[in-house]
C-alpha cells in the first residue's frame, strides 16, 4: 500500500467516525439523556470546536520533533479508548466529558493535510486539495447514512462504538506504514526558505475569509435534519440523512468537473473572481434552502454544495499557494482555529435562532454571511482592476 492511498483511507476512516453524530446531536441528546433544549445543543457542538481549535496547535508543535505517522498511532488508541467510555456514559455531563477528551486526541488526524501538501510539488496542490474536499464530503456522507441508520434502528450509542473500531483501525494503519516505510519516531527538520519572525499578513486575511465561511456554512448543519422533517414529516432519519449529504454528491461532481476542466472549452476566471461567483451562488443556494417547498429545497442543496466545494477549495489552494512546505502546518493550524471561531460562534447562534423563532431562520442568517462575504470580494477586485490601471 503506498503512503498516498493509506492518508487517503486515513482521512476517509477519520472524517466517518467523527461525523456519525453530527446531523443527529439534538436527536441523540433526546433519546439518550431527554435533553431537548436547543441552546444547549449549540453549546455542546460549540464545546466540541473549542476543543479541536486549542488541540490542533498542540499536536502541529509535537509533529516538529515526532513524526505523524507515530504520533496518530498513540492517539488515535486514546481515542478509541475515550469512546468506549463515551458508550458507557451514564449521564449527559459524563459523556460530555469523555467525548471532549476524545476529540482532544482525534485533532491530531487533522495533520493529515498539511501532511499530504508538503509532500506533494505545489503544482499538484489543487488537485489534492480538491480530493481531500471531497473525502471530506464523502465521510460525511458516509457518517451520516450510518449515523441515521443506527437512529433509526433506536440505538445511537452503536455509532461511538463504531468510532472506536475505526481509531483503531487507523492504529494499523500507521503501524503498518512506519513499519514498511521505515519511518521512525523523530521528525526529520524542515528548512524554511523565508524564517519568520511574525505572523504573515495573508495568514490574518485567510483567517478574517474563514471565520465568516465556515460561520455561514456550519449554521445550517446542527438543526437541518431537523428544519427538514418540519418540510417532509414521513421522511426516516436515514432519508433525512440522505438529503443532508447532497452537498457530498454535488462536491463530487465538481471534483470530476475539475479533473476534465481543461479539456473542455470552458471560460477561466481568476481566482478572485472565481471565489466571488461561488459566494454569490452559495447565498442563493441558502436562501431558497429556507423555503417550503421539497424540490426548491433539494436543488437549492445541489447548487450550494457545488457553491460551497468552489469556496472551500479556493481558500485552501490560494491560502498554501502563499505559504511554504515548512510552515504549512502552523500555518493550516491558524486557519483552522479561525475555521473554528466561526463554527463556534455558528453553535452558539444557531440553538438561540431556532428556540427563539423557527428552523429556517439559521439559512437566512447564512445567506447574509455568504453576500457580505461575495460584496467585499467584489470591492477587492474593482479596486485591484482601477489599482492596475492607474498604475499603467
Amino acid at each position: 500500500m503506498s503512503l498516498r492511498i493509506a492518508l487517503i483511507l486515513l482521512t476517509l476512516i477519520s472524517v466517518v467516525c467523527d461525523t456519525l453524530l453530527l446531523p443527529f446531536y439534538p436527536q441523540f441528546f433526546a433519546s439518550e439523556f431527554a435533553i431537548q433544549d436547543p441552546s444547549l445543543i449549540g453549546l455542546f457542538v460549540a464545546n466540541c470546536c473549542v476543543t479541536v481549535m486549542l488541540a490542533l496547535p498542540l499536536w502541529a508543535k509535537v509533529a516538529k520533533k515526532y513524526h505523524e505517522l507515530a504520533l496518530w498511532l498513540v492517539t488515535q488508541v486514546i481515542a478509541a479508548v475515550l469512546g468506549v467510555l463515551c458508550y458507557f456514559a451514564n449521564t449527559a455531563w459524563e459523556f460530555w466529558l469523555y467525548y471532549q477528551l476524545m476529540l482532544v486526541f482525534k485533532a491530531s488526524y487533522l495533520l493529515i493535510y498539511p501532511f499530504a501538501l508538503r509532500l506533494a510539488q505545489q503544482r499538484q496542490h489543487l488537485s489534492i486539495i480538491g480530493l481531500f474536499s471531497v473525502l471530506m464530503h464523502f465521510g460525511a456522507i458516509g457518517g451520516a447514512l450510518i449515523g441515521g441508520y443506527f437512529l433509526g434502528l433506536g440505538e445511537p450509542r452503536y455509532a461511538l462504538l463504531l468510532s472506536g473500531a475505526g481509531d483503531l483501525i487507523q492504529v494499523l494503519l500507521c503501524a503498518y506504514l512506519m513499519v514498511s516505510l521505515k519511518i521512525g519516531i523523530r521528525q526529520q527538520a524542515i528548512e524554511s526558505e523565508k524564517p519568520r519572525t511574525r505572523t504573515p499578513y495573508f495568514i490574518w486575511q485567510f483567517c478574517f475569509l474563514s471565520v465568516v465561511v465556515y460561520f455561514s456554512a456550519f449554521l445550517i448543519r446542527p438543526f437541518f435534519t431537523t428544519h427538514w422533517q418540519t418540510l417532509s414529516a414521513q421522511s426516516s432519519p436515514f432519508e433525512s440523512a440522505l438529503v443532508y449529504a447532497i452537498p457530498a454528491f454535488a462536491a463530487l461532481s465538481m471534483l470530476i468537473f475539475n479533473h476534465f476542466r481543461h479539456r473542455l472549452l470552458w471560460p477561466t476566471m481568476s481566482r478572485s473572481s472565481t471565489l466571488l461567483c461561488a459566494m454569490a451562488f452559495a447565498a442563493l443556494g441558502l436562501y431558497f434552502q429556507a423555503q417550503q417547498q421539497v424540490i426548491l429545497v433539494i436543488l437549492a442543496r445541489v447548487l450550494y454544495g457545488i457553491a460551497l466545494f468552489q469556496v472551500m477549495v479556493l481558500l485552501e489552494v490560494m491560502l498554501f499557494a502563499k505559504s511554504e512546505p515548512a510552515h504549512y502546518g502552523s500555518d493550516f493550524s491558524k486557519v483552522h482555529i479561525a475555521q473554528n471561531v466561526g463554527v463556534i460562534f455558528a453553535s452558539l447562534l444557531v440553538g438561540v435562532s431556532v428556540e427563539q423563532f423557527s428552523s429556517t431562520v439559521p439559512f437566512y442568517f447564512a445567506a447574509i454571511g455568504f453576500t457580505g462575504l461575495a460584496l467585499l470580494l467584489l470591492w477587492r477586485v474593482k479596486f485591484a482592476g482601477r489599482t492596475v490601471r492607474i498604475a499603467s
